[in-house]
This record gives C-alpha cells, sequence and structure tokens, in this order.
C-alpha cells in the first residue's frame, strides 16, 4: 500500500445532504417512477383492449412534466441557499436518469411497438436505447465538467439538457395524444417520435449551448405589471398546457441553433437579469 493510498481503517467524510433540495429530487424521482409505472399499466391495458390505456399513457406524461418541475425547484433552491453539494449533483443525475431518460424512451416504445411487427420491433428497441444512453452520458459529462473549476465563470450547458429534451417528447406526445384522443388511437403522427428521439440524443451529446438561466435573481425587484403579467402568462399555459407546452420545448431547442446569430444584447436580455436591477434589489 503506497502512502497515498487510503486506509482500510480511515473513516471517509459523509458527503452533506440538504433536506430540502434533496426532497424536491426525491420527488423528481417519484414522479419518474409513477410515469413508468402508468407506461407498463397502459402497455398492459392496451394488451387487453381496455379503453382507459390512453388515459394511463396521458398521466404518465402529466408524471414526467412533474419530474420538470421538481428538476427546477431542487436547483433553484440549492443555489438560492447557497447549499449545493457534490451529493446533489449525484442525486439529481440519479433522478434524471430515470425520469428524463428511462420513462420518456420507454414511453415512445411502447406508443410505437404496438404496431410494428415482431421483425421490426427491434428498431424502436435500438431508438429508445440511443436516446438513454445519450441521455446518461450526457449527465456524466455534465457531471465530470461542473466538478471542476470554470475560471471565465461560464454557466452555460454543453448539449440540450435531458430535462429539456424530456421535455419535448413529452410535450410533443402529449399534443399527439390529445389530437387523437376521441379515436382512441395516436395516428400516424406518433411516428414522427422515432426521429425525435434519435435528434434529441445527438442534441443532448453534441457541443451547443444552451442558457442555464443561473445568472437570473428572483429575488430583484419587479414592478406591478410585469408580475401581472407573469401570472397571467402562468395561467395560460395551465389552462393549455396540452398544446402551449409543446412550442414552448421546441423554442428552446431551437434557441441553441440560433443563439450563436443574436446580439450580446438581447441575450442578455433573455438570459440574465438586468444588473441595475439586480443591484438595487
Amino acid at each position: 500500500m503506497t502512502p497515498d493510498s487510503p486506509s482500510a481503517s480511515t473513516p471517509q467524510a459523509m458527503p452533506k445532504v440538504y433536506l430540502l433540495p434533496s426532497l424536491m429530487t426525491a420527488g423528481n424521482l417519484l414522479c419518474g417512477f409513477m410515469a413508468i409505472i402508468q407506461i407498463i399499466a397502459g402497455s398492459l391495458e392496451r394488451q387487453a383492449e381496455s379503453e382507459h390505456w390512453l388515459q394511463r399513457y396521458e398521466a404518465s406524461l402529466m408524471f414526467i412534466l412533474g419530474a420538470f418541475i421538481f428538476d427546477m425547484l431542487d436547483g433553484r433552491l440549492a443555489r438560492m441557499g447557497g447549499r449545493e453539494s457534490v451529493f446533489g449533483r449525484e442525486f439529481d443525475s440519479l433522478a434524471d436518469v430515470v425520469s428524463f431518460g428511462l420513462a420518456p424512451a420507454l414511453l415512445v416504445l411502447k406508443i410505437i411497438l404496438a404496431d410494428f411487427s415482431f421483425e421490426l420491433r427491434w428498431v424502436g428497441v435500438i431508438v429508445a436505447f440511443a436516446y438513454l444512453l445519450a441521455g446518461t452520458m450526457r449527465l456524466a459529462r455534465f457531471n465530470v465538467v461542473s466538478s471542476q473549476p470554470q475560471p471565465d465563470g461560464n454557466k452555460d450547458f454543453v448539449g440540450l439538457p435531458i430535462p429539456a429534451a424530456a421535455g419535448v417528447v413529452a410535450s410533443i406526445t402529449l399534443f399527439i395524444l390529445t389530437l387523437y384522443k376521441n379515436d382512441k388511437e395516436p395516428g400516424n403522427w406518433k411516428y414522427l417520435l422515432p426521429p425525435l428521439l434519435l435528434f434529441l440524443s445527438y442534441m443532448m451529446y453534441s457541443r451547443i449551448a444552451y442558457p442555464s438561466f443561473k445568472t437570473i435573481d428572483w429575488k430583484a425587484k419587479r414592478s406591478i405589471p410585469q408580475v401581472i403579467a407573469t401570472f397571467l402568462v402562468l395561467y395560460l399555459l395551465y389552462k393549455t398546457y396540452r398544446y402551449s407546452l409543446a412550442p414552448l420545448f421546441l423554442a428552446y431547442l431551437i434557441y441553441g441553433f440560433v443563439r450563436p446569430y443574436i446580439s450580446k444584447k438581447i441575450r442578455h436580455e433573455i438570459e440574465e437579469e438586468d444588473e441595475d436591477e439586480t443591484a438595487e434589489a
């Protein structure tokens, strides 16, 4: 045993676990777990020719979108309270693999495989696994990069974040199911889902930069009209989520492509809080 090697009797320092952010991550994981349960139940009910299989798939989509909300909250709470930790980052990534990797891949797999012949089902399996693999590798790369110092203070994401990729899949699938809900079948638009998974697989492990919006200061002062407008937008999203979430997630996906061609001033207004406003808060 070399002098630098850890001794078996040397106690290792336990990682810090912060309660509130960890609870949000646990909520993320729970939503992913419930989404998988609903997908499996929907698949079994579809095989049994039950009328409720479509509702099960819709419920799984709602759980995936719920996981997205928990994922936003855990990071925001950790940063606001200065409680970011290595444990929290690893815990969050493991939950993301379930909620935003496995659950969307399994959902698309179950939706499209029902109409595939036995000889073609391996194609769907490969596509779904490619999405899961790319998402997992992207999370691993993110953890490695996050553990290293960033001298330039750059907080951009390299590659499309896996929660955003899952949001694209979930919102578009929900939109398709809503269009064909009365027909009790997803319709031919569902065949766009496999190419979409492959494209998102590439985007997640690409080098395209996406804003993290971590520089936005939610404590900054805002005028009453701004507050009213924010609540109005959130209310409209709540009332029209079956149709409005897909354009919202697609806009973020496309933004990564057009971002390099936008002036720094406009990018600053979109991605960051105004410095003077933040200083007054």
